[in-house]
């Protein structure tokens, strides 16, 4: 079953509706996306027909070439997603740097980094790591059940 559309995306006519089309598309929320990074999963691009394989390698080409001059770092990528603070336990807590204690009235208080109390813990929602649900580069040719499901 092809779970991609295999008909052309519609293009409007006339000129450009913006001088920065991918800043106007991204300004949206999209899957893999941060203000500031785009993250593509290769088992998803390896997985694109032919033809878009085709010409997303070309653009990356000429992307890599036209920024090869940069010193670019090397990205570790961690699959996260958001959590309230109240719902983690003491290892998720470690990683996003808030410790909780109990006060004096048996209550519990939740702390920052610095020390520092966070007075609603309840609607506070912090960025933590988690299983990533993208099925992986070998997956794809051994038949995973439903893994391109939209």
């Amino acid at each position: 079953m092809n779970m991609f559309n295999q008909s052309p995306i519609p293009r409007p006519g006339g000129p450009p509706t913006s001088s920065r089309p991918i800043a106007d598309y991204l300004a949206g929320e999209h899957p893999g996306t941060t203000p500031d990074y785009v993250v593509l999963p290769k088992s998803l691009a390896d997985g694109m027909p032919l033809p878009w394989q085709n010409q997303m390698t070309q653009l990356l080409a000429e992307f890599h070439q036209a920024f090869a001059h940069l010193s670019w770092p090397v990205y570790r990528v961690v699959p996260s997603r958001y959590e309230r603070l109240v719902d983690l336990d003491e290892e998720q807590l470690a990683e996003v740097g808030c410790i909780v204690e109990i006060d004096t009235d048996g209550e519990l208080v939740y702390r920052d980094r610095a020390g520092r109390r966070i007075e609603d813990p309840e609607h506070t929602e912090v960025l933590v790591s988690c299983l990533d649900p993208i099925p992986k580069q070998g997956n794809q040719a051994a038949g995973v059940p439903g893994q391109f499901s939209r």
